[in-house]
């Protein structure tokens, strides 16, 4: 079968490692389900897999992937949730929690295997395209904003950093769930495009906030920790779950403490996550947005995307009929 492999990492050329191959389809293990992939969407995790975060030279070479949607062999439409090992279904208590592609090849195929908890029923309403864009990025924008987080609708959140998934994600779903949502970007554009999705104020980074916010997602790390810290009201919580530009050095620990700060961190979420937020978006009528769509025949034409910065919201590629 077709899939898009890390034939090999290259910190500083990672799609120089990007493979299109032929490979063998799973043989699942008891406990297990192959399901025959209809859309896959692109994130940073395969950017970092590309260039060995994560990935070393001894799993290579590995199918990449975190998120898929398809049909199981029995006619079911689903989504996979992307994280195996957290609650031992499928592999047992003792192996430690992974995302596909990390220890298991991934989505970027024509089938994918997975523990067959992993499974959850894709709604009629959403496309294999919309769906496919939910297991990372937006489970985890879903995961830091209302678990995390805890916003409530008039709560004020400052997400950082505006244009990628999980950033546009939140925008999207804060906004559903009467959240003021405040985003930065460098590119006025991207700004515009925040605001027509419906944040409610939108700066360049680093600019003075018109109020104080309640809490800030942050997934860029050392370029708008400080300003991050900054922006909080007394009692603020700052939610990480990524740090694209680097572990953020000095860490402000003086205003951390003397203005009551929490800090918390969030790795996607977990399986009943992802069935709250595919029940949210039945209920609100709310979509992923979608940047653009790539046939897997042309991946490397989706991770030129995605590696460029351009796109606001997810890339998609398209798998099978």
């Amino acid at each position: 079968m077709l899939a898009a492999v890390a034939a090999r990492t290259d910190p500083a050329d990672p799609l120089s490692g990007l493979e299109l191959r032929d490979v063998e389809r799973p043989d699942p293990p008891q406990h297990w389900s192959v399901v025959d992939v209809r859309a896959a969407s692109l994130n940073h995790h395969d950017l970092w897999s590309l260039r060995g975060v994560g990935l070393p030279a001894d799993r290579l070479p590995m199918v990449l992937g975190c998120d898929a949607a398809g049909v199981t062999a029995d006619g079911r439409e689903v989504v996979v949730h992307a994280v195996v090992g957290a609650t031992g279904h499928g592999v047992g208590p003792t192996e430690r929690r992974s995302i596909l592609s990390e220890q298991h090849p991934g989505t970027l195929a024509e089938q994918v295997a997975v523990p067959t908890w992993n499974l959850v029923a894709k709604p009629t309403e959403l496309s294999f395209e919309e769906a496919a864009c939910l297991p990372t990025a937006w489970l985890t924008a879903y995961r830091m904003l209302f678990r995390s987080a805890a916003a409530r609708p008039g709560d004020r959140v400052l997400v950082q950093g505006a244009g990628g998934g999980v950033a546009t994600a939140a925008v999207v779903l804060g906004a559903a769930a009467g959240v003021e949502v405040v985003v930065t970007s460098r590119d006025a554009a991207k700004r515009d495009r925040a605001l027509s999705l419906g944040a409610s104020v939108a700066v360049e980074p680093g600019a003075r906030l018109p109020f104080r916010v309640d809490a800030v997602l942050e997934t860029v790390g050392a370029a708008t920790w400080a300003h991050s810290v900054r922006s909080l009201r007394p009692g603020g919580t700052i939610v990480v779950a990524g740090a694209t530009t680097g572990d953020a050095s000095p860490m402000e620990l003086q205003r951390i403490f003397f203005t009551e700060l929490t800090v918390v961190g969030a790795t996607m979420g977990d399986k009943e996550d992802l069935e709250a937020l595919l029940r949210m978006l039945v209920r609100t009528g709310v979509r992923p947005v979608v940047d653009s769509t790539v046939p897997l025949t042309r991946v490397h034409d989706g991770f030129r995307r995605l590696a460029s910065g351009e796109q606001v919201g997810k890339v998609v590629v398209t798998v099978g009929d």
